[in-house]
């Protein structure tokens, strides 16, 4: 089948493929092409999220175009940095790319005030919220450049230590603490600890060598990012959760026939986020069994907004946050309050 590459490839290796390329024409009787998609994201190829989510949904999207759609998968960001990659994703760097919202800062701030305490208690519920926020037009418009496949996000992130337990929040003071979004620095930051940002893939190595005391992390990123070999104690704080992208280039899905957009189409969606929601589910599970089974210690603070030491560091990170969206001429209530509406919605 003669391949039509991506934008962006070499030059030397466009001159080599054409060159396979027609040899392949002249060996086969098919008149259709096949459209290759190189698929960007963050996180390991043993990661429940590449292994469960991305690798399936690439199979599936193949399968259902009869082998005209390829996609070609990047893990552990080889292909574009996190922090980077939806804006890869809309240039055309990559033809798709899955990215944490708050690893961009700024650039999605309707879309994290889904993140704040108290609007979710699993990733299933978050990615309900996410997906049914931007279905109803509450935050599409950060989203305008791309086309979005379907919206993810984790279950509640907690606080995972060396030898540092986390009751109250005067146990952080002096403790630096990776933050993965501006909305989990201010809490930190609220509550006394020093918020770092670092992206996930440098974490084990920044604990490993003392630069980090501890990280704010959902369980299924703990462990996908092998922290749990590292840290012992884990408090487990409902205090935000992440909201993550999975986006196309625009140009491309617009350049692709009717009937391979309607195989996209039918793979993106509340189904996608309700799958991917399982799955983080079932790491979070899967992962915090684990840490007990090692002997690690275990804090419980299931309702920190109703708790009397959390409540105050929770309510005002929430605030300055909302305040901040303000400023920038954005209606932070209206999509507050949206936002609650929808997590109500979807925690039957």
């Amino acid at each position: 089948m003669r391949m039509i590459l991506p934008f962006g490839l070499a030059l030397a290796a466009l001159i080599g493929l054409t060159g396979c390329s027609q040899s392949s024409d002249n060996a086969t009787s098919s008149s259709e092409e096949t459209t290759i998609l190189r698929f960007s994201h963050l996180w390991p190829a043993t990661a429940a999220t590449h292994t469960e989510i991305f690798e399936p949904w690439a199979k599936k999207v193949e399968e259902e175009s009869g082998g005209r759609i390829k996609v070609e998968i990047y893990p552990s960001a080889t292909l574009s940095k996190g922090g980077a990659t939806y804006d890869a994703t809309a240039k055309g760097a990559v033809d798709i790319g899955s990215e944490l919202q708050g690893y961009t800062a700024g650039r999605f701030p309707l879309t994290q005030i889904t993140e704040l305490p108290g609007l979710s208690s699993s990733a299933t519920q978050m990615n309900c919220m996410l997906q049914t926020l931007y279905d109803d037009g509450v935050i599409s418009s950060e989203y305008e450049d791309t086309h979005l496949l379907f919206m993810m996000g984790t279950g509640p992130g907690g606080i995972h230590t060396i030898d540092n337990p986390i009751s109250k929040p005067d146990d952080l003071k002096g403790l630096r603490i990776r933050r993965p979004s501006a909305i989990a620095g201010d809490i930190i930051e609220a509550a006394g600890g020093t918020p770092v940002g670092l992206p996930a893939p440098d974490l084990y190595t920044s604990l490993q060598r003392g630069v980090l005391d501890g990280v704010s992390l959902p369980w299924d990123a703990t462990g996908s990012f092998r922290l749990i070999e590292l840290t012992n104690t884990h408090t487990n704080i409902p205090f935000y959760s992440s909201a993550i992208v999975v986006t196309m280039n625009k140009g491309r899905y617009e350049g692709l026939p009717e009937e391979l957009k309607q195989v996209i189409d039918n793979n993106s969606g509340k189904m996608m986020a309700a799958l991917a929601g399982k799955v983080f589910d079932a790491d979070d599970d899967k992962f915090m069994a684990e840490a007990k089974a090692k002997g690690d210690v275990m804090i419980d603070i299931p309702d920190p907004l109703n708790d009397p030491a959390w409540k105050a560091p929770l309510e005002a990170g929430t605030q300055k946050y909302l305040k901040d969206i303000e400023t920038l001429g954005l209606d932070a209530k209206t999509v507050y309050q949206k936002a609650k509406e929808a997590s109500a919605a979807c925690k039957s």
